[in-house]
This record gives C-alpha cells, sequence and structure tokens, in this order.
C-alpha cells in the first residue's frame, strides 16, 4: 500500500483535479487514511489484506456519499491500483524506508499542510536512495490516481465491467 504521505498527496491532488465535487479537504484526507488505522486490515479492505482490496464488497457496506467516504473509496482504489499494477513483491522493511525517504520531498512538492494527528507520529524521514520506489515513478502514480473519476470507478464496480486492464497504463 502507498504510504501516509502519498495516499494525502494523491487525496489533494484529486480534490484540484476535481474542484466541482467541493470536497472538505480535512474529511477527504481523514477518509483516505482511514482504511490503514483499521486492525487488522482486511476489515478495512474487505479482502485477506490490502493487497487483495475488494472494491465491490465495499461498495456493498458503504455509500460514497460524503467526503470522508469517498476518501476512503479513493484509498482503496490507490491500494488496488499500487499493489496489482505495480508492486510484484513488497519487502516491508525496505519500502518503508523508501516512504521515510520520499516523506519530506513529497510534502514540499505537494504543499501537504494538514497531516492529522493520528499519524503525525508515524510519519518519518530519512535521507537517502530508495531502493524500491522511483520517485519519478511515485510522482506519476500521485498525478494519475488523482486524475480518475471515483464516480466513474464506483459505476465499472458496481455493473461488474471494471476495466482494470484500461488501469495498466497508470503505473
Amino acid at each position: 500500500m502507498p504510504g501516509y504521505i502519498i495516499h494525502i498527496a494523491i487525496a489533494k491532488e484529486y480534490t484540484k483535479k476535481h474542484k466541482g465535487e467541493n470536497e472538505n479537504i480535512k474529511e477527504f484526507i481523514d477518509g483516505t487514511i482511514q482504511p490503514d488505522l483499521v486492525k487488522p486490515k482486511s476489515e478495512s479492505h474487505y479482502g485477506k489484506s490490502p493487497a487483495y482490496t475488494n472494491l465491490k464488497k465495499y461498495l456493498e457496506n458503504n455509500k460514497i456519499d460524503d467526503s470522508f467516504k469517498r476518501g476512503e473509496f479513493l484509498h482503496l482504489i490507490a491500494d488496488y491500483l499500487f499493489y496489482n499494477f505495480y508492486l510484484d513483491k513488497i519487502d516491508k522493511e525496505i519500502i518503508h524506508n523508501d516512504y521515510d525517504i520520499l516523506n519530506n520531498e513529497l510534502i514540499e512538492k505537494y504543499k501537504i499542510e494538514y497531516i492529522p494527528n493520528c499519524i503525525k507520529n508515524n510519519i518519518f524521514f530519512k535521507e537517502g536512495k530508495t531502493k524500491i520506489l522511483e520517485k519519478k515513478l511515485i510522482l506519476k502514480v500521485i498525478d494519475e490516481i488523482s486524475s480518475l473519476n471515483i464516480y466513474e470507478v464506483e459505476k465499472e464496480v458496481n455493473e461488474n465491467n471494471i476495466k482494470w486492464n484500461s488501469y495498466k497504463n497508470l503505473i
């Protein structure tokens, strides 16, 4: 799954690109981090783990009728795409170290000012070179996922007509 700062950057970019949806940015960001706060994560990702996120089950149990719920749904979309089209194997220790290396740059680039208090103690900053996550690719991931239309994805999922293969070019 993307780290907290990547999820927040996706959420922030989404609200910029979809201004007509008038999201409450704080509620949207709170929603976008919520699935990773739940233990076990299988409950909030509606599958065995974030790698097996089930969007259909999420929509069967939730309506995306407010900023918080739309943020949650965007989180699950990002996790699904991240696991299924980007990472084949994850070494959690290495990827978390990569998040820590990227965090400061992403906060600066996306002018992230709001980081919910409940995760502030879980955001770390390191220097060095990433081993798995290339900065250029992560910027593309943030750009492409934030460009998706949540309502179009919802419609595709509800109609059992999700075209995930069409999303392969995203990552």
